[in-house]
């Protein structure tokens, strides 16, 4: 691959904001990253900026869906133990305290496998 302006010098690498093959004349070196000399030098910086938010922002959502999956699997333990509790008393109402309880589990379980995808 030669590069884009200077087709008669072979490449040193791509730009990342444009893609295309650079020499070391046209390179311009921005966080380890290529961008086009005096062209694309402040939207590569833009890009890197970008996606070190973007990976902080995806641990956060990370540890959101974890402390979500914790409250609920309390919440569905504390609901499906107090019906178990109160089964021969409450009858019918126990069933439903049970039955709230294991949807709150299953709510615990979806949003802890959810969390492990952002890890």
């Amino acid at each position: 691959m030669n590069c884009f302006y200077h087709p008669e010098k072979p490449a040193v690498g791509i730009c990342k904001y444009c893609q295309r093959g650079l020499c070391s004349d046209c390179a311009a070196l921005i966080d380890d990253c290529l961008a086009c000399k005096n062209r694309h030098e402040e939207n590569v910086r833009a890009l890197e900026e970008m996606t070190v938010r973007n990976i902080l922002q995806a641990q956060r959502i990370g540890s959101s869906y974890l402390r979500n999956a914790i409250f609920y699997g309390l919440v569905g333990l504390a609901f499906a133990g107090f019906g178990f509790w109160q089964l021969k008393w409450l009858g019918l109402q126990a069933v439903l305290f049970i039955v709230l309880g294991l949807f709150l589990l299953i709510a615990a379980g979806m949003n802890f496998v959810e969390s492990r995808k952002y890890k």
